[in-house]
Formats: structure tokens, C-alpha cells, sequence
């Protein structure tokens, strides 16, 4: 004997389908007035903001503009730009009186372009790193030591005033960011001795 099927229960889609919507509207509505919420407390905040800060601000924002282009010179724009700007590296990077009082390198000055080229192509060898040291990287009273892309050995600690110091050079300025490259601005010329004797300037 053929069993009989028992017949299905028709499901009440419309029923079923009025469960499912409703709680779907509700969490819109909810959304709805939480962002309008939002964006009413927001207008309202923006309207208590004195004018004048946004003046504060932006003199800010140019004044470590202006200090940062001021501490690292023309001279040093040349020897960051010799870097590439996508890999992490640190320099050492001599301040624009450094370069002045220690290469005789001034602006407008020399005559022949390669040669200066050539000083600031020596100067990249000795004070850039492969790697990024940050100051905050440094303990003070404890000393690191790294090889230049040239191989020669940068000896890097930092002293209670927080300054880093690089084979006896202090820093100026530390901790500024070009793409990836990390500037410290320093006081001096890294160079070896045998660099340094060669572009000693004559004296007066």
C-alpha cells in the first residue's frame, strides 16, 4: 500500500516576511537619528571654536616649516636629495654654518660646480646610514655605533640635555622626516680625517 503524503503546510510568507522587515526598519531608524545626532553636536562644537585659533594654528604649521627649511639649508636640500625618498635611512647632516665654516662651501660662491658636487657627494657617504635611528632610539650615557653607506663607523650616544652626539659632533636639530629619511641637523661635518684635511679652508 502506497503511503499517503501528507500534505505541506503552506508557510505564510507574508506573515514571515513582516517578522523579518520590522526589526531591519527600527535599526534604520535608530541609525538615522544617531547620525543626526552626530552631525548636530558636531555643527554646534565648530561653532564654538574662537576664530582666531585658526590663525594660531596656522602660524604654527609655517613657523616648523620655516625653522625646518632654515636648519637644513640649500646645501643639505642637495645632500637630501641625493637619497632616495621611499627607503629608510638616517643622516647626520651637516647645519648650513657647518658647511660654510668647515667645508668653505657658500652659497652663490664657488666657482666650480662639479667640485662642490663632488665635497657633498663625500659628506652623503659619511654621515647617511642605512637604517632610521630616531633620537629617542639613543639612551642617554650609552653609546651605538653604526657604518655609514661609506663604511666609516659613526659612533652615536645622546647627553643629559638630550642632544645626540655623533664622533664628538653635537646635533642642532634631530627627528626631521623627508619620506622615509630621518635628518639630524648637526654642528659639524662627519668626515674622516684624510677628507677633512683636504677640504680644510685656507685661513684668512
Amino acid at each position: 500500500k502506497k503511503k499517503k503524503k501528507k500534505p505541506k503546510k503552506k508557510k505564510n510568507k507574508k506573515q514571515r516576511g513582516h517578522f523579518t522587515k520590522d526589526p531591519i526598519k527600527f535599526l534604520c531608524i535608530v541609525v538615522s537619528i544617531a547620525c543626526t545626532f552626530v552631525l548636530c553636536f558636531s555643527v554646534l562644537k565648530l561653532n564654538e571654536i574662537p576664530q582666531g585659533n585658526e590663525n594660531v594654528i596656522g602660524l604654527k604649521l609655517k613657523k616648523n616649516r620655516i625653522d625646518g627649511g632654515r636648519g637644513v639649508g640649500k646645501f643639505g636640500e642637495i645632500v637630501i636629495g641625493m637619497l632616495p625618498q621611499d627607503l629608510g635611512f638616517t643622516l647626520f647632516l651637516p647645519s648650513e654654518k657647518a658647511f660654510e665654516r668647515d667645508l668653505g662651501l657658500r652659497l652663490g660662491e664657488n666657482e666650480n660646480e662639479n667640485d662642490t658636487y663632488a665635497i657633498l657627494t663625500r659628506v652623503l657617504g659619511f654621515s647617511a646610514v642605512p637604517t632610521r635611528i630616531y633620537a629617542d632610539d639613543v639612551q642617554i650615557g650609552k653609546e651605538i655605533d653604526y657604518d655609514s653607506i661609506s663604511g666609516y663607523t659613526l659612533y652615536i650616544s645622546k647627553n643629559s640635555d638630550g642632544l645626540l652626539i655623533v664622533n664628538r659632533i653635537a646635533s642642532e636639530m634631530v627627528d626631521l622626516r623627508r619620506g622615509k629619511i630621518v635628518v639630524h641637523v648637526m654642528d659639524g661635518v662627519i668626515m674622516d680625517p684624510e677628507f677633512e684635511q683636504s677640504v680644510r679652508p685656507d685661513d684668512d
